[in-house]
C-alpha cells in the first residue's frame, strides 16, 4: 500500500495549494491512502466544514485535528456525521466525533487511521499511550487491517519518539504533527513502523509557524498580546511524507519526506 500524509495546512494559502496539489500527487505517487490533519485550515485556527468538504473534494480520505480542533465551533456538529474527520481519541469522553476510523478503499483492503494528542507542554487530556493500545487492541496488522496510520499531535519530540518505539511494529506509519517545522528522522523503526517526529506544515515558510512574522516576532518582545496572529500567505511548501508497506505485514518498506514548492529544499519520492 501507498500512503500519502500531510502535515498541518495553514490558512487559505495551504488549504488552497493542498487541495490544488493533492490530485497529483496521488496520480503521481500511486497513491492508496491520503492523510491531511487540517486543524490550522480556517485562517490559522481551526477548521470550517466547508473546508473540509473541500478537502475530502480534493482527495483526502481521512482528516485529522488537534488542539485547535474546536476554534471553530460549527465543526462540533459536522464530526458527528462525518467519521472520516477524527479528533484525538484522548479527548475526554463526550467530546464529538471519534478518535480513529476504518476506511475501505480500492480493491476492499482496510486502513485504520488514529489520531492522538501529546500531552508535554499541551492540554492535560488523558493519556495518549493507553488510549492507543486499547484502540490498537481491536484491529490485527496485516490481517483485519492492511495498513494503520497514526497522527501524534504533539511539541515535544521526547514524547513523539518515545510514543513511536512503544508502537513499534504495531502500526505502518507513526508520524508527528503540531511544530509545523519538518523534522529530519524519518526512518523504519526496528519492529517496521516508520516513523518521522514532524511532518511540517503545509504553508509559508517565511513565517513564524505560518504566521505572519511580523506580529508573531512582536509578541516575542514586548511578551503582550497583539492583533489576532494571521496566516502568512506567500508561496507554499507542501510538506508530508511518502511510505510503501509490505502487503502482507502492513509493515512499512519505505519511507520518504514529501517536499514541494515554496521555500524549503524540494523533496519528492521517484518510482
Amino acid at each position: 500500500m501507498r500512503i500519502l500524509f500531510l502535515g498541518d495546512v495553514i490558512g487559505r494559502a495551504g488549504r488552497e495549494t493542498a487541495c490544488a496539489q493533492l490530485p497529483g500527487l496521488r496520480e503521481k505517487l500511486r497513491i492508496d491512502l491520503a492523510i491531511i490533519n487540517g486543524e490550522n485550515a480556517s485562517h490559522g485556527f481551526g477548521l470550517a466544514p466547508d473546508m473540509a468538504e473541500s478537502l475530502f473534494a480534493a482527495g483526502a480520505d481521512v482528516i485529522t485535528l488537534g488542539n485547535h480542533a474546536w476554534d471553530r465551533k460549527e465543526l462540533a456538529a459536522y464530526i458527528n456525521d462525518h467519521p472520516r474527520l477524527i479528533r484525538p481519541l484522548n479527548f475526554p469522553p463526550g467530546t464529538p466525533g471519534a478518535g480513529s476510523v476504518v476506511v475501505t478503499l480500492q480493491g476492499g483492503r482496510r486502513a485504520l487511521v488514529v489520531n492522538a494528542m501529546g500531552r508535554l507542554f499541551m492540554d492535560p487530556l488523558d493519556c495518549p499511550f493507553r488510549a492507543t493500545a486499547v484502540e490498537l487492541s481491536k484491529h490485527k496488522l496485516g490481517t483485519t487491517i492492511s495498513a494503520a496510520v497514526i497522527d501524534f499531535h504533539g511539541e515535544a519530540t521526547s514524547e513523539k519518539m518515545a510514543f513511536g518505539h512503544s508502537f513499534d511494529g504495531q502500526a505502518s506509519l507513526i508520524v508527528g504533527t503540531h511544530t509545523h517545522c519538518p523534522s529530519a528522522d524519518h526512518q523504519i523503526l526496528p519492529g517496521g513502523t516508520a516513523f518521522q517526529s514532524d511532518a511540517g506544515m503545509c504553508g509559508d515558510y517565511d513565517s513564524v509557524i505560518g504566521m505572519a512574522k511580523e506580529g508573531a516576532a512582536a509578541r516575542f518582545w514586548r511578551k503582550m498580546p497583539g492583533d489576532r496572529l494571521a496566516p502568512a500567505d506567500g508561496p507554499v511548501t507542501l510538506c508530508g511524507l511518502f511510505v510503501e508497506t509490505d502487503d502482507a505485514t502492513g509493515l512499512a518498506v519505505r519511507v520518504e519526506p514529501v517536499r514541494q514548492g515554496g521555500r524549503l529544499s524540494q523533496a519528492m519520492p521517484v518510482g
